[in-house]
């Protein structure tokens, strides 16, 4: 195994890039925030170019996994895994019996024994669930960190949500806090909710007796292992909020990140998500590694660490680099093919499909309207017919203009029916574009661009008005 890399997003599987690229004893914190064995599909919102309605939702992960997907993994955990470990899993399995819970805790076993692998001697792990599947978790990490390693059971208490027609409402998430070592000699910085105003002025010495008359603990009151002064809701309106499913507050992840790693350790979320965990590392001067399944969620991570970080620099390992690579990840997954080739444009990702369209790019046309372009993918067989029915969408739809991205080269006659398509010309900068444009997933790796109007031009209402020239050169410049 190579030497680690760090700030670098994996796209895979988390236990296979823990085996592939992660080195014994090289990460200073975990944090997992899996999913909870819900049986939920979670969808991503993607809003207009306005930023207010939303647009689209496309289903980011579903929260299940499958006993026919387990049975192998569980199979290994017996013949491989320490006794304990192995002990508990056939003792789950004659309660639970073959069903997706007991998928779920086997796929999890094995993830957790590598994470544990991976672990520094004074290293931390947290992980973040809520009581749809904690009673068995804190069994599994018992077994697999030992009792002795457990910290804290820590309970995230907040009041968003909904209330059940009967029964009391669930307003907490549980994060249980484990070491790599059973002693004391793991790294941990205590936090503290400081001292109110009025205690302050009426002295600690008074409020707290003769104690704090000695300077110690000066700081404030230490945090508890109950925390009720992190939202669990972000404001739909607050800067940090994605419209990403399960999303966490950045300060959440600030908290655990200061108790139990130093600048310049390692953090590491297996389950990533849109990236709180890797954003809030990047903030306080630490390392990051991170890992997601989903090319949707590498998307969105790569697009808020840049957003977030101008100028930073960082690895995606994973996805394609060459045709070869393309032609493998549409064999595994047509959908995250799809989704990365729509990526390489910067096309947003559609829910549904909208007359064979699989995702839209917006453009102004000026101050207050916005025009769309639609794109097509396929992976497979491809013929002269498409484009022509790509082109009765952009008539029926109202398209501008309409990209057809494909693994396999274009017939002739393909290119025929995209030259007769015509052209758009933009109302305001007077540029021309070819109504139907196609490329190949191998002339986009080379780098090749659709060639589009700028997707803002700095079209205000009040804006200035400009020369057919000058908007002729904005136009090339932004395309």
């Amino acid at each position: 195994m190579d030497e680690l890399k760090t700030n670098v997003l994996y796209y895979g599987d988390n236990l296979e890039i823990l085996r592939k690229y992660i080195p014994d004893n090289s990460i200073d914190l975990i944090y997992l925030d899996p999913p909870f064995s819900s049986k939920k599909d979670y969808n991503i919102i993607f809003r207009k170019p306005t930023g207010k309605e939303p647009e689209a939702q496309i289903k980011a992960f579903s929260d299940t996994w499958h006993w026919e997907s387990a049975k192998d993994t569980y199979d290994e955990l017996l013949e491989k895994a320490p006794e304990n470990v192995a002990e508990l899993i056939k003792a789950m399995y004659k309660g639970i019996d073959r069903n997706d819970l007991m998928a779920y805790l086997v796929m999890m076993t094995i993830r957790l024994l590598g994470m544990k692998r991976v672990l520094k001697d004074t290293g931390s792990l947290y992980l973040h669930c809520d009581p749809t599947a904690s009673h068995y978790l804190k069994l599994v990490l018992d077994q697999v960190f030992g009792p002795k390693s457990f910290r804290n059971e820590i309970v995230w208490c907040y009041r968003a949500g909904g209330v059940p027609k009967k029964g009391y409402p669930r307003k907490h998430d549980t994060l249980f806090f484990y070491t790599k070592t059973k002693g004391l000699d793991f790294t941990f910085n205590p936090e503290y909710v400081p001292y109110t105003k009025g205690t302050v002025e009426r002295g600690l010495t008074k409020v707290k007796g003769k104690y704090f008359a000695k300077g110690l603990r000066t700081e404030g009151t230490p945090i508890q292992d109950w925390w009720v002064d992190l939202q669990k809701v972000l404001s739909p309106t607050a800067r940090e909020t994605l419209g990403y499913p399960t999303q966490k507050p950045l300060s959440l992840l600030e908290r655990i990140i200061k108790a139990s790693s130093n600048e310049g350790d390692v953090v590491l979320d297996p389950f990533c998500g849109c990236g709180t965990a890797l954003v809030a590392a990047q903030k306080l001067n630490r390392r990051w590694i991170g890992i997601d399944i989903t090319y949707l969620a590498i998307e969105v991570m790569q697009k808020r660490l840049k957003d977030s970080f101008p100028g930073i620099q960082f690895e995606i390992e994973g996805l394609p680099k060459d045709l070869e690579g393309a032609r493998a990840l549409a064999d595994r997954s047509r959908t995250q093919f799809e989704l990365w080739a729509l990526g390489l444009v910067g096309a947003k990702p559609l829910g549904k499909r909208d007359g064979g369209v699989d995702g839209v790019i917006d453009f102004q046309e000026d101050a207050t309207n916005w025009a769309k372009v639609a794109v097509q993918v396929k992976s497979g067989i491809v013929t002269p017919g498409l484009i022509r029915d790509l082109e009765g969408v952009l008539a029926n739809k109202n398209y501008a203009i309409g990209i057809f991205m494909t693994l396999n080269p274009p017939t002739s006659g393909m290119k025929r029916e995209a030259a007769d398509a015509g052209r758009y010309r933009h109302p305001f900068f007077g540029q021309d574009y070819p109504k139907i444009q196609i490329l190949t997933i191998e002339e986009l790796l080379r780098g090749e661009k659709p060639n589009l109007p700028p997707r803002r031009a700095g079209l205000l209402p009040d804006a200035p008005k400009l020369s057919k020239e000058q908007g002729e050169q904005i136009a090339l410049e932004g395309s």
